[in-house]
């Protein structure tokens, strides 16, 4: 329960045990910079801080944070202060819809931003469409929150699962095979991600078996010895944040990486950072990738997260980042926070390069509000010279190609009178 004297429920304490860097971008809330005396505007992210995702909301809150510090530096948001107001899911769904609740009806805020978790993004997008406020997903992957449970104030920043199938599964099947045993998140984006990849293994003639396991589960041997018997070419890791590391860490402890291939969509840097060197293999996607050397943009978001974190930006920075920016740009651009406003205008908006920070200049499809951005796919390794250059990228696939046609989501955007 959020205590009524408190802004948000996340300490300094919490924080720091799920690892965030002290210092600059150090999570407190509400973060406030600008000219005092002036009525600020207002942002919340709600996010799982606490939980088996902590470690990847936290590089959106230090994005979004430095956006923050960004805006105010430029003059705010219409000549006024942006404050972000941080509250913490806790990974639950009931908790992260009241935390909604409590930023737009106590808090007034003018944008919300979040959830990691799919399935609080999703509850999150009923709330706020019912209280008509523009609400950007940063993290939050499950196709149908640009599908056909799409609302006309819900934009998403991430890639749909189904980009980063189609940007991958063709390089799975060549190189590895089409035999896949899958580790599955039960919930709303392990079923998506899941989904789109049969889709795509039935259509090429392969075969598959697998498990759906629950969040936060710690221990894999029993799903293992299943995958093992089956004798895929390939493990299809779906799992995310803590859950991928320790199914990953247990797969090689079992000697199943000597047996089978390993990949999937995403192994997120925060993830490849923290398993051992022998299980960081494998063909996956990254959304937005740090080392850009030929992208000046990127050269200073890189300088300025890693002055801040004492680490390389991982794509969650990037999401936290553009989520507050593209809120910032618009409500200039338009002059105005009115959510219904901001939704229309954010239709076909395209991210300057700065922002963007890839190669394309993506954009919010009008059709169902999904960023357009590039998907970076390529392979996992050990560090070679920088300690964070834990990926190659092999192919940079368009947002649009890796979409699909606004045709195939089931979105249908209906605007209130």
């Amino acid at each position: 329960m959020t205590r009524p004297t408190a802004s948000t429920i996340v300490s300094r304490r919490a924080i720091l045990k799920v690892g965030a860097a002290a210092g600059a971008l150090q999570v407190t809330s509400p973060f406030i910079i600008g000219a005092r005396g002036e009525t600020p505007i207002k942002l919340g992210l709600v996010d799982p801080l606490t939980g088996v995702y902590a470690a990847i909301a936290i590089g959106e809150v230090e994005g979004a944070k430095l956006a923050i510090e960004h805006v105010n530096k430029k003059g705010g948001v219409l000549g006024r202060p942006v404050e972000l107001l941080i509250e913490d899911s806790a990974n639950d769904v009931g908790t992260g819809v009241q935390k909604t609740r409590k930023l737009i009806e106590r808090d007034s805020v003018n944008c919300i931003i979040g959830d990691v978790n799919s399935g609080i993004a999703l509850a999150m997008a009923g709330v706020t469409s019912e209280k008509k406020v523009l609400h950007i997903v940063s993290g939050g992957h499950t196709d149908v929150i640009t599908g056909k449970d799409c609302h006309w104030n819900v934009f998403r920043v991430c890639n749909t699962t189904t980009m980063g199938v189609n940007a991958i599964a063709d390089t799975l099947m060549e190189k590895l095979g089409k035999k896949w045993y899958f580790l599955t998140p039960d919930y709303a984006y392990g079923h998506s991600v899941q989904a789109s990849f049969i889709k795509r293994l039935k259509q090429a003639g392969g075969e598959y078996a697998g498990d759906l396991v629950p969040l936060g589960t710690a221990e894999y041997s029993a799903y293992l010895i299943k995958a093992k018997a089956y004798a895929p070419n390939v493990l299809i890791n779906v799992m995310g944040g803590g859950d991928q590391v320790n199914s990953l860490k247990q797969f090689v402890q079992f000697g199943l990486n000597k047996q089978m291939g390993v990949g999937g969509t995403l192994f997120e840097l925060e993830s490849v950072r923290a398993v051992p060197p022998e299980a960081r293999v494998g063909w996956w996607t990254m959304e937005w990738w740090w080392d850009q050397p030929d992208n000046p943009h990127v050269k200073a978001f890189v300088a300025d997260i890693k002055k801040a974190t004492g680490k390389n930006p991982t794509a969650r920075h990037w999401f936290g980042y553009v989520s507050v920016q593209t809120f910032a740009l618009l409500a200039n651009q338009e002059k105005t926070v009115d959510g219904l406003k901001l939704a229309h205008a954010m239709q076909g908006f395209k991210l300057p390069p700065e922002v963007a920070m890839q190669p394309a200049q993506p954009d919010y499809r009008a059709g169902d509000h999904q960023l357009m951005s590039t998907v970076f796919a390529g392979e996992a390794h050990d560090a070679k010279g920088d300690p964070d250059n834990l990926f190659s990228v092999r192919t940079l696939v368009a947002g649009e190609k890796a979409a699909g046609p606004v045709t195939e989501t089931g979105c249908s955007i209906a605007f209130p009178a």
